[in-house]
C-alpha cells in the first residue's frame, strides 16, 4: 500500500485508482457514523475546544513574556491558525471524514503517517484530557477543600463519558451551550474592561497608558514577542476538531467552510479583545503566571472593575471552560480512535457503534486514556506530568505541521473525477500552505530556548521514534 492514489474499499485495504480518478469518500470504511452536526454546532465545538484555561489562567506566561506586544503575537498565532484552517478545510469538503488530517496523510503520505499522526494526536489528547481533568478538581476544591480529588476527576469523566455515548447531535447540544457560557464570560469581559479604557463606566478613563508605559509597546522586545509564540499557539489547538467533524456534518460542503470562518473570526475576535483589554487594564508587570484561580488576569479585570465575588465568577468560568474542553477533546479522541480501528491499526471492535451512532468502544479506550493521564498528573505533578505536558504539546504543533504536509501532496495528487475544480480552494497555494509549514517548524525549535517548554522536544521527539518503532513492528503487520 505504497501509492496516495488509492480508493479505500473497505477497512484495512485499498485499491489503486486511476490517474483520472479521485479517492472515493473516505468514510467509507466508517459506517455507522450519523451526519446530524449543524454548522452552528460544528462552529461552537471548535471554539468549546479551543477555548480552555490557557485563556483564563495561562495567558498570563504568554504576558509576562511579551509585555503589551503579546496583542501582535495573538494575531500571529491567528494568522498560523488562519492558514492551517484553509488547507484543512480544502481536505476536509473533498474528503468528510472523522479520521480527517490522519486519513489524508494515510492517502497522500504513507500509512506510516497516517498511523503517527493518528496515534500522537490521540495521546497528545488523552494527555490534555487528563490534565483538564486534574484542573477540574483543582477549581472545585477550590469551594470545598476538604473533598479528595479522585472524586471530582471521576465524577466528572463518568458524566461527560455518558454524554459521548449518545447520540452526536444531543452531544453536539449540549456542548454548543456549555461552550457558550466561556463566550459569554469573555464578551462580558471585553465589555468592561473596555469602558474602563475609554471612560464609558464612572471612573477615569484608563487611555493607553498601560500600552506605552512600563518600557514601551515592546518592553520585551521583538525577542519576548516571538517567544510567547510558543504559549499563544496552544491557545488556538483545537480548532481543528471542525475537520474532525466532517464525518457526522449533515451536509459537509456547506456546513464545513461556513463553520470554519464562523468559529476564526470569533476566536480571533475573542482572543484579540481580551488581550487588549487584559493590557489596557492591567499593567503587564503584574499580571502573575500562577495556577492559582484568584491570580488569573480575568479575576484582576473584574475586581478592578467593581464585580463583587469575583474570583467565584472567575472560578466558575474556568470550570466550565475545562469541562467543556475534556468534552469536545474526548469526542475528538474517541473519533480519532475510531478512524484507527476502521484503517486496521487499533483492534476492529473499536469501530462498532451503537444504536445511537456513538462509537462507544472507541470512547472507553479514550476514557481510560484519559483517566490513566489524570492518575499520573495527579500522583507524579513534577516528573511524570512534565513529561506528559511535552508530548502534548508536541502532538499539537506535530499534527498541524503535518496537515500542512499533507496539504502539499493533496494538491499535487487530487483528481476530480468530473473534471471539476476543488469546491474549496486556499489561496495563494502552494506559497500560503509553506508559510504555514515554515512558522510551524520555527515555533517547534523555538521551545527550546523557552523556559520550561524545552521539556516539548525532549519528550516529543523520543515520542516520535517510539511511535515510529510501534508502527514498524506491528502496525504494518495488523494493517497489511
Amino acid at each position: 500500500m505504497n501509492s496516495p492514489d488509492l480508493e479505500t474499499s473497505r477497512a484495512g485495504e485499498a485499491a489503486p485508482l486511476s490517474s483520472h480518478s479521485n479517492p472515493a469518500p473516505l468514510n467509507e470504511n466508517e459506517q455507522g457514523l450519523e451526519r446530524q452536526l449543524s454548522s452552528r454546532q460544528l462552529s461552537m465545538l471548535a471554539i468549546g475546544g479551543a477555548i480552555g484555561t490557557g485563556l483564563f489562567l495561562g495567558s498570563s506566561l504568554a504576558v509576562r513574556t511579551a509585555g503589551p506586544a503579546v496583542i501582535l503575537t495573538y494575531l500571529l498565532g491567528a494568522l498560523v491558525a488562519l492558514l492551517l484552517m484553509a488547507a484543512l478545510t480544502e481536505m476536509a469538503v473533498a474528503h468528510p471524514t472523522a479520521g480527517s488530517f490522519g486519513v489524508y496523510a494515510e492517502i497522500y503520505l504513507s500509512r506510516w503517517a497516517g498511523f503517527v499522526v493518528r496515534y500522537t494526536y490521540w495521546a497528545s489528547l488523552a494527555i490534555a484530557i487528563g490534565g483538564e481533568a486534574t484542573a477540574v478538581a483543582i477549581y472545585c476544591r477550590w469551594w470545598f477543600p476538604g473533598s479528595p480529588h479522585w472524586v471530582w476527576i471521576l465524577g466528572f469523566s463518568a458524566g461527560l463519558m455518558y454524554l459521548n455515548a449518545r447520540s452526536v447531535g444531543s452531544f453536539a447540544e449540549f456542548e454548543y451551550w456549555f461552550a457558550m457560557i466561556k463566550v459569554v464570560a469573555i464578551i462580558i469581559f471585553i465589555g468592561f474592561g473596555a469602558s474602563m479604557i475609554f471612560g464609558f463606566s464612572s471612573a477615569p478613563a484608563l487611555g493607553l497608558r498601560n500600552f506605552t508605559g512600563q518600557g514601551g509597546f515592546f518592553s520585551k522586545g521583538i525577542q519576548g514577542a516571538w517567544m510567547a509564540i510558543v504559549f499563544v499557539i496552544f491557545s488556538y489547538i483545537g480548532t481543528e476538531v471542525v475537520a474532525v467533524t466532517a464525518g457526522e456534518a449533515k451536509d459537509p460542503r456547506k456546513a464545513l467552510p461556513k463553520a470554519m470562518r464562523t468559529m476564526l473570526a470569533r476566536l480571533i475576535l475573542f482572543y484579540i479583545g481580551a488581550m487588549v483589554v487584559l493590557v489596557g487594564v492591567v499593567p503587564w508587570q503584574q499580571v502573575q503566571s500562577s495556577n492559582d484561580v484568584t491570580a488569573s488576569p480575568f479575576v484582576k479585570v473584574f475586581q478592578l472593575a467593581g464585580i463583587p465575588a469575583a474570583a467565584h465568577i472567575v472560578n466558575f468560568v474556568v470550570l466550565t471552560a475545562a469541562l467543556s474542553s475534556m468534552n469536545c477533546m474526548l469526542y475528538m479522541n474517541t473519533r480519532i480512535m475510531f478512524s484507527l480501528a476502521c484503517s486496521g491499526f487499533a483492534p476492529a471492535r473499536l469501530a462498532r457503534v451503537n444504536r445511537r451512532g456513538a462509537p462507544l468502544g472507541a470512547l472507553l479506550a479514550s476514557g481510560a486514556g484519559l483517566l490513566v493521564a489524570a492518575a499520573l498528573a495527579f500522583l507524579f505533578p513534577a516528573s511524570a506530568f512534565v513529561y506528559m505536558f511535552g508530548i502534548s504539546l508536541f502532538g499539537g504543533l506535530f499534527v498541524w505541521l503535518m496537515i500542512f504536509i499533507t496539504h502539499l501532496a493533496f494538491r499535487r495528487k487530487w483528481r476530480s473525477p468530473d473534471g471539476q475544480p476543488l469546491p474549496v480552494r486556499m489561496v495563494g497555494c502552494p506559497y500560503t500552505t509553506l508559510l504555514g509549514a515554515g512558522l510551524l517548524v520555527a515555533i517547534l525549535a523555538t521551545t527550546w530556548w523557552v523556559d520550561g517548554m524545552r521539556i516539548t522536544l525532549v519528550a516529543g521527539v523520543p515520542w516520535l521514534a517510539i511511535i515510529s518503532l510501534v508502527y514498524l513492528v506491528w502496525g504494518r503487520q495488523r494493517a497489511s
